[in-house]
């Protein structure tokens, strides 16, 4: 065993904190992460930095915001040059490993820093066998069985499918992660390690194994609270409002509804449960104490708030609040739930102190409080877009209908790229701004009176004084954190497509 602590993060892909019990989900439970939870210490208010795969991917890991290094799409991946925690680790003697989804790393001298590299996506291997370090431990015939057509559920509806199979479990991504990150600490248990374990669950396509499913039958799932008039009385700014006529759900089937969130969360299970076999293993090998275990979520999933499913360009709660969790029973105190408001940015920095390495400058995290002697912060930011041009809801129209996942993909990169907003949260407060020129679509939410965040305030009388407070703070963060690298945005034939 190395006198050095291991690092392991586990990081699941598209789940929002209250996908879980532990930040208030009434059916679902996820008793590994409360065994982790029981071994260190959880944060309650942990805020993405991009609520979209790759540019949270590129800030967690060079623990700078996407303005600063350029990746705001999922299409600008880790950047030449760019100093991440994977290049310091190997400088220090570590045994790198990917296992899992990768959607942040593409340059060779990046990739020729993992010893070991295991890469899956969501509808199984990305890169045919092309393995490193160690060979999946199930075939590749029984892996590309279990993946295959998940590309192409069926289902009549326009705007989401999912799926229910009989596979072993070893053979879908989750099972075949959690299997393989246990076979590496077996193999590895006498080197230092820095393992990245990404779970592409519960990100769509929504298939979930049968034996999960099950557990989530219709008349258990508890629909978040809806309010009729939300996208209708003019409070909700465009955008929201776009998103809502791809995304929402009023008018499909409650059945249809009801089991797709079932599935959503049977996946979320499936991934608590693999959490469970790799404690498990670290157990078996006599490296529980000497491993640092972090679990988190790039970013979340509306699974039925605000009546809509899957993810846009938006900040409510459940797309930009995570599940974290830093474990290591040894050293940091156990079963603890810290209220700050904390950023994915402050993961790698907390795991550099714990290990006693120099963090370097251009990091922009701070260490998490409670683990750390760091003081907790009241604040929490985030944003989306890349200065691309705007989406509006004429642009929508004049796309073919019915509107739904087509809508969804056809728009995606021209959305994603569109304006350059950013969002400021507290514990009681959240705030939206919106820079492009015209729209005057800021958004306020009294966190305290409404948790869902169902009603728009920004021209709230009754709340004006909050306004100056929360537009000093997203103002002092933007001059901290200054701007970074322009991003090349999508080529016009990639909107005019859609019109």
């Amino acid at each position: 065993m190395s006198e050095r602590p291991n690092i392991i993060v586990i990081m699941s892909d598209q789940m929002k904190a209250t996908a879980s019990h532990l930040y208030g989900n009434s059916f679902c439970e996820t008793p590994s992460l409360e065994r982790m939870a029981r071994e260190g210490v959880l944060f309650e208010h942990a805020i993405t930095p991009h609520p979209l795969c790759a540019p949270a991917r590129v800030a967690f890991w060079t623990s700078q915001y996407p303005h600063q290094t350029g990746g705001r799409r999922n299409q600008t991946l880790m950047p030449e040059g760019a100093i991440h925690a994977f290049w310091l680790w190997k400088n220090e003697g570590y045994h790198i490993g990917l296992i899992g989804k990768n959607h942040c790393f593409d340059r060779e001298e990046d990739l020729a820093l993992f010893d070991t590299w295991c890469d899956i996506g969501h509808a199984g291997r990305s890169n045919g066998d092309a393995t490193r370090g160690m060979d999946w431990f199930r075939s590749p015939e029984t892996i590309d069985a279990c993946h295959a057509g998940w590309r192409n559920l069926p289902g009549g509806n326009p705007r989401f499918t999912y799926g229910v199979t009989d596979f072993p479990l070893e053979d879908y991504t989750t099972g075949l992660i959690a299997g393989q990150t246990s076979r590496f600490i077996e193999k590895h248990r006498d080197d230092p390690f820095a393992l990245w374990v990404s779970f592409p669950d519960p990100h769509e396509p929504w298939v979930c194994p049968r034996r999960y499913a099950e557990m989530f039958p219709r008349d258990r799932i508890e629909l978040p609270p809806w309010r009729e008039d939300e996208f209708t009385d003019g409070t909700a700014p465009e955008r929201n409002r776009v998103l809502h006529e791809m995304l929402g759900v009023r008018d499909d089937p409650m059945e249809e509804v009801l089991d797709v969130v079932g599935v959503y969360h049977g996946m979320t299970r499936f991934v608590d449960d693999g959490v469970g076999q790799i404690l498990d293993a670290l157990e078996a090998n006599g490296l529980r104490e000497n491993t640092i275990v972090v679990f988190c979520a790039d970013h979340g999933d509306f699974m039925g708030e605000h009546a809509m499913q899957c993810k846009g360009g938006v900040f409510y709660d459940c797309l930009t609040r995570v599940p974290l969790i830093v474990s290591w029973p040894s050293r940091v105190p156990t079963a603890l739930r810290d209220d700050s408001m904390v950023s994915l940015l402050d993961i790698v920095p907390t795991l550099f102190e714990l290990q006693g390495m120099d963090r370097p400058r251009s990091m922009q995290g701070d260490p998490l409080p409670t683990v750390t002697n760091t003081a907790g912060r009241d604040a929490a930011f985030s944003e989306y877009g890349a200065g691309g041009p705007r989406f509006a809801m004429s642009d929508l129209e004049a796309m073919g209908r019915p509107w739904g996942r087509k809508t969804l993909i056809d728009s995606l990169q021209w959305r994603e790229a569109e304006g350059r907003r950013k969002m400021v949260r507290t514990r009681d407060w959240k705030y939206v701004h919106d820079p492009m020129e015209g729209t005057g679509e800021d958004e306020l939410y009294d966190l305290n009176d409404d948790p869902w965040e169902l009603k728009n305030v920004v021209r709230d009388p009754d709340h004006a004084e909050v306004l100056p407070e929360m537009r000093l703070l997203l103002a002092d963060w933007s001059i901290d954190s200054e701007e970074g690298t322009p991003v090349p945005l999508p080529e016009p034939v990639l909107r005019d497509r859609t019109r």
